[in-house]
């Protein structure tokens, strides 16, 4: 593997969520807060899309 090549991370959907506020933030500003409510829009879909567990019934659980 030679310098230009990096290989796979964990923390890459970090790298990949930095990559697009840099380039976000490169934008005009008048480009910005479009660009921001588009992420902020993805992210919510994501996060709305996971399953959801609640860490108080995992504990009631986890102590019977």
């Amino acid at each position: 593997m030679d310098a230009t090549q990096e290989p796979h991370r964990p923390e890459e959907p970090t790298d990949a969520l930095w990559s697009r506020l840099r380039l976000i933030e490169g934008q005009p500003l008048a480009d910005r807060a479009d660009a921001y409510s588009a992420l902020h829009g993805e992210l919510m879909k994501r996060l709305d899309s996971t399953p959801r567990t609640d860490s108080r019934d995992e504990h009631a659980a986890g102590s019977r």
